[in-house]
């Protein structure tokens, strides 16, 4: 009960979701809009508990006039099993909610019209969720995938491009097949904006993954993936090659042979804390 009060302290509101519900009384449309916000508070819920389970610590749940967010301060670092759970909670929502409306409707609890809208909404948000495109949950299942075989940064990458060409393929059907559906483009320019936000700000979210992987709570990956580096790549090159869900063991090579092996967090403490921003993998060999 206390972990659900919790939760609810952080829900929040956006102010232009006040104007929608006021508008929504004025048109009549007040229930169709209740229904949305339940449907989208419960499956951003199912995000927020599911990271509360795994003790996440989450920044913020907010309702806005065209969805909602669950934000985690947490930086991908933690187990992909876990991230994979947190982001599947929220889609799963929809299946004991519809199941939920069936039985309502078996009872005669609920209209026909009521639960048919009702499945209608839920079907629209599950489907639309799963688009790949970041920030929706389908992009992040494409980083997840991504990030089993390539490194946290060209995971990244590879996820916001095909975030694009995904969004600017749905964008040529909607202009082919609804191309005056206001509230779809709101959402394409919602999208479209925290894409190109994210893409701008991809150094910065790089940097953050190494600097919680070094200072914040350690995951304890049990994967163990050596990285071979040449004694000439320089540290930051070798950064870049930094895995989720991996421990990394450098193996400095020079000439084709083993010259010794550094622990991951030996690179993360140069780099960090000694500021050995330009310096060779070969140059902390001497040093540790």
């Amino acid at each position: 009960m206390n972990r659900a009060i919790s939760l609810l302290r952080h829900v929040h509101i956006h102010p232009l979701l006040w104007i929608i519900i006021a508008i929504s009384i004025a048109t009549a449309h007040f229930l169709e809009v209740c229904l949305l916000l339940g449907i989208i508070f419960i499956h951003e819920m199912g995000h927020a508990a599911a990271a509360s389970f795994f003790s996440w610590r989450i920044k913020k749940i907010s309702l806005l006039p065209f969805g909602g967010v669950a934000e985690m301060d947490e930086h991908g670092n933690r187990p992909l099993k876990e991230e994979l759970i947190v982001v599947v909670a929220g889609p799963l929502q929809h299946l004991w909610m519809m199941g939920a409306a069936y039985i309502l409707l078996s009872f005669s609890l609920i209209s026909e019209d009521l639960f048919q809208l009702f499945i209608n909404y839920n079907l629209m948000i599950f489907i639309f969720n799963l688009f790949p495109v970041w920030p929706l949950d389908g992009g992040k299942l494409v980083f997840l995938l991504l990030s089993l075989k390539h490194s946290f940064p060209s995971a990244h990458r590879l996820t916001l491009i095909l975030s694009f060409l995904s969004l600017g393929l749905f964008s040529f059907l909607i202009l082919l097949i609804a191309p005056s559906h206001i509230n779809v483009w709101v959402i394409i320019a919602f999208l479209a904006f925290s894409l190109y936000h994210e893409w701008k700000q991809r150094r910065f979210i790089f940097m953050r993954f190494l600097l919680e992987r070094y200072y914040g709570k350690k995951s304890n990956p049990s994967a163990l993936k050596p990285i071979q580096a040449n004694e000439h790549d320089l540290l930051i090159h070798v950064l870049e090659k930094f895995q989720r869900g991996c421990k990394h063991p450098i193996i400095v090579e020079a000439a084709g042979k083993e010259k010794g092996i550094l622990d991951e967090n030996e690179l993360l403490h140069a780099y960090f804390t000694e500021k050995r921003l330009t310096d060779k993998i070969s140059d902390l060999l001497f040093l540790y």
